[in-house]
C-alpha cells in the first residue's frame, strides 16, 4: 500500500493510499461517518460508508475520539465541495491510540485556558494556519536575502552588555561574571558586515519590559540585516523590497491558510514597494491636526500615535529622522541637523504598529566615542564595537524586523501571542 501525506494526496487522485493521521473532529449521518483528519501537512475529510467497509472498520471508525491517532487507508477522490478540493473514501482503519477526555473540545474556550494548553492548541486548524504562514515568512526571508547576496551570520545570545544601553535585560550569571540575554544581535552584525559586506541574522531576542500590550512578547524572533557601504536611503529601499516580498510570497503560497483565518486579502494585495515616507517633523504635525495635542516635538511615539499615523495609509509607512534623544546612541546624525538622526520606523497598516526599526550607523570614530561618553558607556565590553570605527570604517546601515509582529499583521491577529508557537509573556512561562 502506498503511504503518503495529506499535502501530497492530491497527486494520487483515484489511487488507494495510507495516511498516518489524527482525528480532529467527527460527525455521522446514519450509515455514513465523516472524519476530519490532519497529519501536520494539512487536513482532509475521510468518508466512511457502512456498506463499503467491514464491520471491524466501521466499529473502529465509531470508536475514534477527538485527537485519536490512526492509520487510514482509502481512495483519494476529487471533490469540489470539499474545502480541501479532495477527500478520502475510507476502506480500512487501524487505530494507534484512542484518546479520552481531550481538553480542548470543539467549543469556545477562554484565552487563558487555551494558553495553558498551548501544546495542544497548536493542533487546531486556525493555529496550524498561522504557524504555516509564519513558516512561509521564514522561508521567504532566507530566499530574499540569499537572492540579494547576503550571508547569514549568527550573533551570540549571551552577551556582556546591552546593544542599546537599555536596562530592560534578562540578567544571568556567566560563571563568575554577569551576562545578559541578547536584546539584539545588531552590534555583532555590524562587525560581520565589516567582514562580509552584506549579512543578516535570524534568531531569538529577549526584552525584560513589563509590558502587557498586544504587540509585546518577552522572547521574540528578529531578522537583522546589516550592509556595508550603504546609506539611509539604500537601507529604506531594502526594507520596503523585503516586506513587499514577504507579503507577496504569503499571498502566492498560503491561500488556504489565509482563507481559514478569514483574512481580507484585498488589503494585502495593495502592499508593494515603494512605501510612503513621512519625516518625524511631519508626523508630529499630522498628530496635532488629528487631536493629539499632548505630544510635543522630542517625544517618542506610543501605540496610539503609531496607529493614528498608519490610518492615513493603505500600505506600510516609513517615519524617518527622529530626534537623537529618543533613539539609540549609534545612529548617525542628519548632516547639518545634529539633533536628528538618519533612522526609520516602518509602521504596518491596520493598527499593527512598528514592524521594523532601522538606521544608518555612526561610522566616525570620534563621534561614536563622544556618544559613548554622553551615554556613560564606559563598560570595557563595548571596546570592540568602537574598534570597528578604528580599523577600516565605512558607511553602513541596517535594520531589525520583528517576526511575530509581521506574522500578526499578515494573518490579521489581535495579539502576537498566537504568532509564535510557545509565547513568553510577562505572566507566562508555561508550557
Amino acid at each position: 500500500m502506498m503511504h503518503t501525506t495529506i499535502s501530497e494526496a492530491s497527486r494520487h487522485i483515484g489511487q488507494e493510499v495510507t495516511i498516518g493521521a489524527w482525528m480532529a473532529n467527527k460527525r455521522s449521518s446514519g450509515k455514513i461517518q465523516f472524519l476530519e483528519l490532519r497529519d501536520g501537512t494539512g487536513f482532509i475529510q475521510g468518508v466512511v460508508l457502512k456498506n463499503e467497509v467491514s464491520e471491524k472498520d466501521w466499529a473502529a471508525a465509531k470508536a475514534l475520539t477527538q485527537e485519536s491517532s490512526l492509520y487510514v487507508t482509502g481512495a483519494v477522490r476529487e471533490d469540489k465541495r470539499s474545502p480541501y478540493g479532495f477527500e478520502l473514501t475510507v476502506t480500512s482503519i487501524e487505530p494507534i491510540q484512542i484518546t479520552h477526555d481531550y481538553p480542548i473540545a470543539p467549543k469556545k474556550h477562554g484565552v487563558e485556558f487555551l494558553m495553558d494548553h498551548r501544546h495542544l492548541w497548536l493542533r487546531s486548524e486556525r493555529q496550524h494556519a498561522i504557524l504555516r504562514i509564519r513558516n512561509e515568512i521564514i522561508k521567504a526571508t532566507y530566499d530574499f536575502f540569499y537572492e540579494h547576496g547576503f550571508i547569514k551570520i549568527d550573533p551570540p545570545i549571551l552577551t556582556g552588555s546591552s546593544a542599546e544601553g537599555s536596562t530592560d535585560l534578562f540578567h544571568t550569571k556567566y560563571f563568575e561574571r554577569d551576562a545578559y540575554l541578547s536584546q539584539s544581535g545588531q552590534l555583532y552584525m555590524e562587525a560581520a558586515a565589516m567582514a562580509f559586506g552584506k549579512v543578516f541574522s535570524f534568531g531569538p531576542t529577549f526584552r525584560a519590559e513589563k509590558s502587557k500590550t498586544r504587540r509585546h512578547l518577552t522572547e521574540f524572533w528578529m531578522i537583522e540585516p546589516e550592509m556595508a557601504f550603504c546609506d539611509h536611503e539604500g537601507n529604506l529601499k531594502v526594507q520596503e523590497q523585503y516586506v513587499a516580498y514577504l507579503v507577496r510570497k504569503v499571498l502566492q503560497n498560503c491561500g488556504n491558510e489565509l482563507k481559514v483565518l478569514e483574512r481580507d486579502t484585498s488589503k494585502l494585495e495593495k502592499i508593494d514597494a515603494p512605501f510612503p515616507r513621512l519625516s518625524y517633523d511631519k508626523a508630529i504635525d499630522l498628530l496635532h491636526e488629528h487631536g493629539f495635542r499632548d505630544i510635543e516635538w522630542g517625544d517618542d511615539f506610543g501605540s496610539p500615535h503609531e496607529t493614528a499615523i498608519a490610518e492615513h495609509f493603505d500600505v506600510p509607512v516609513f517615519v524617518t529622522k527622529y530626534p537623537a534623544e529618543v533613539k539609540a546612541f549609534y545612529m548617525k546624525p542628519v548632516p547639518g541637523r545634529e539633533e536628528v538622526v538618519l533612522c526609520d520606523d516602518l509602521l504596518a497598516p491596520e493598527g499593527y504598529g512598528e514592524v521594523i526599526g532601522g538606521s544608518q550607523r555612526i561610522d566616525d570614530f570620534d563621534l561614536l566615542k563622544k556618544r559613548y561618553e554622553a551615554h556613560h558607556l564606559t563598560d570595557p565590553s563595548y571596546k570592540w564595537y568602537l574598534e570597528l570605527r578604528e580599523y577600516g570604517s565605512v558607511p553602513h546601515a541596517g535594520f531589525g524586523l520583528g517576526l511575530e509582529r509581521v506574522v500578526a499583521w499578515i494573518c490579521g491577529l489581535e495579539h502576537v501571542r498566537e504568532a509564535i508557537p510557545f509565547p513568553r509573556l510577562l505572566n507566562r512561562l508555561y508550557p
